[in-house]
This record gives structure tokens, sequence and C-alpha cells, in this order.
């Protein structure tokens, strides 16, 4: 019988710049109970990379440039958020009154580049960037866990999306370690025998969504996810193998 098993780790402590998110995810899965196994995966929200990683900026710092400034207008945004938003972007794709939609610098489309304003402490003039390499980020935190508990595991970096023609935001995958992003299902036979001609499963982002049901995007306090049963094929993925090439974009 096929199962899938997510645990948050419960009372994963606060995490500021410089801090060892490896050293602290094995003392929570101790706290847990949980021992790792081969084949299991640990999915971290992007904000508490960012904040290990002291990714966060302060608005006060930051001096709008002319361009930001025109925009702020038309999307009614902070210009300095609107900044920060193009330092992070390849390109605006979408501008309308309370939305700002780019390509980020690591190829995806998102609102406002990813940067957020929650949970960021009680200072108002804080927001926090994405990772600057998440795939880096979980190549090491990969590494150091598998070291640590001499199992191979995956290791995921997800973040909130929200998506084109549906409601409501749904993890992402934006770095991953130890597992194939995407994985091939072509050539592969269905239940009568007939092979399969283009199924390709984003298992990295199932895993992703998944994960954050637990994680929620309030005050749950979850950043770290431990997923057993998954099915995934191990091997060194990348956050660029789950995104659509600009030729074969319908709609861009």
């Amino acid at each position: 019988m096929n199962s899938l098993q997510l645990t948050a780790l419960p009372d994963f402590p606060l995490v500021g710049p410089g801090d060892d998110l490896a050293a602290l995810t094995l003392a929570a899965l101790e706290q847990a109970g949980i021992r790792l196994r081969p084949g299991d995966v640990l999915v971290y929200a992007s904000k508490v990379v960012s904040k290990a990683e002291g990714r966060a900026r302060k608005l006060s710092e930051v001096k709008p440039s002319a361009v930001a400034l025109e925009i702020a207008k038309t999307c009614d945004k902070d210009p300095r958020l609107v900044e920060l938003i193009l330092a992070e972007a390849n390109e605006v794709v979408r501008i309308r009154q309370g939305l700002l939609v780019v390509e980020h610098r690591l190829g995806f489309i998102c609102a406002n580049a990813g940067i957020d304003h929650s949970n960021t402490a009680e200072d108002e003039d804080l927001v926090l960037l994405l990772p600057e390499d998440p795939d880096g980020s979980a190549r090491r935190l990969h590494q150091e866990l598998s070291a640590a508990s001499t199992a191979e595991i995956a290791v995921i970096l997800n973040d909130s999306h929200g998506r084109a023609w549906r409601m409501g935001t749904v993890g992402v995958a934006i770095g991953v370690a130890g597992l194939l992003s995407v994985s091939d299902r072509r050539g592969a036979p269905d239940l009568f025998g007939h092979l399969l001609q283009i199924t390709e499963l984003g298992t990295a982002d199932e895993l992703a969504a998944a994960a954050s049901l637990l994680q929620g995007g309030a005050d749950e306090g979850a950043p770290v996810v431990h997923v057993r049963g998954a099915t995934y094929v191990p091997g060194e993925g990348h956050l660029q193998d789950m995104l659509r090439p600009r030729e074969l974009d319908m709609f861009r």
C-alpha cells in the first residue's frame, strides 16, 4: 500500500542571519523522534533560508529610481519596494493596481519578485528577498544533512506562488538537491499497456505543494517539513529543469 507521511518539525526556532540551518534541522528532527532514512525529503520554506543567508533589506536604505517611481504610481506600491523588485527581475511582465508581476532573475514568473513583508519580526521597514542561489542553498543543506545522517535524502526549497487562470497561492519548488525536479514518464506503460507519450511529472513542485499545506502562510511557524514515502528519482536536479523555455511558452 502506497502512503505518504508529512511532518512539520515542531518548535522550529526563529532563524537569524548566519544561523546553521542544518544543525537546527537535526536538532528539530531529534526532538520530533525522527531519524532520517534513505529516500526522505526535507522541504524548507524559502523564507527561513533567506533569513539565515541575510537576505533582509531595509526599505529606509533604498533610493527608488525614476523608473521605480513611475511604476509605483501605476501599481500603487511603495516605490522603494518597487526598486528592490526591479533589481531582482529580468523584466516586468504585467502591472495593474496592487500587482506587479515580473520574471525573476532566476527565470520564473511571480508577483513582487518573491519579496515579502510577512514574518520579518515587527519591523515594518524590513523586507525579505528570495535566496540568492536556491539550488546552491539546497545542495549545501543536502550535503550537510546527508553527511550527518549517512542517509541519502533530498532537499527542496519552496515558495508560495500564484498561478495564471486559478485563484490562490500554492507551494512551488525554487531550489532542489538530491532528486530530479521533473520525472519523465514517457515510454512507461499505463494500466492497459499503452506507452505514455507526453507525461512528465513535476515531482519537486508536487512535494513543495504538499509541504506547504503544513507550512501554512500565516502564524504556523512550521518552515521545515519532513516527508517520508515520496516517489522520486534521485539525481542532480535544478530549478531550470522546471521552467518552460520561452520558445515553448504559448502565452507570453
